[in-house]
């Protein structure tokens, strides 16, 4: 069972993801989100990771669908979004590759580094609107070299989607959450 902690993190991913407000995860969520990703410009101008940003997002819908359900449903609540959470620190291997096709689309100049500027611009891209992250980046940052590199960002990436302990810096991968200031 997950703390009020990691439930406020996931619910800011949910409604994040709930492009249409109505309460409700859709496939059509997912499409739009998707379609965020692809305006960010590596992936506009690639289609190779165009179409690795496009399975994931619509996969990782097609697993919470069927997930929630027992069977492929047509809307996912916030309770069926933390049931699937519960499951993540079991499938390690799906979260880690999320993070790499998010460390590919982010990179935007492809040095195999992810820096403040495009940490900020993933954060946007999953809010899909300006996230003011005060000083987010230096809390990741934890060996202070200015950037994130691949290792250090599927690790901080996998606490966010897996950690209910909030003083792991992982936890704010996706932006200031409730109960860990942005500044």
């Amino acid at each position: 069972m997950a703390s009020s902690f990691q439930r406020a993190k996931v619910r800011a991913m949910f409604e994040a993801f709930d492009a249409d407000g109505n309460g409700y995860l859709e496939e059509r969520d997912f499409e739009a989100l998707a379609a965020r990703w692809e305006l960010l410009p590596r992936v506009a101008s690639g289609p190779e990771l165009t179409a690795r940003v496009r399975a994931v997002m619509l996969g990782w819908w097609q697993h919470l669908s069927t997930v929630a359900g027992g069977g492929p449903v047509e809307q996912i609540d916030l309770d069926d979004l933390m049931a699937m959470v519960d499951r993540l620190p079991t499938m390690r291997e799906a979260v880690v590759a999320t993070a790499d096709v998010v460390f590919d689309a982010v990179d935007e100049n492809g040095d195999g580094r992810i820096s403040r500027h495009e940490h900020g611009r993933l954060v946007d891209t999953w809010h899909g609107r300006s996230i003011p992250t005060g000083d987010v980046f230096d809390r990741l940052d934890q060996d202070g070299d200015g950037f994130l590199s691949r290792s250090e960002f599927a690790l901080l990436w996998t606490q966010f989607w897996t950690s209910d302990d909030p003083a792991e810096p992982g936890n704010l991968m996706c932006g200031p959450v409730n109960g860990t200031p942005a500044a």
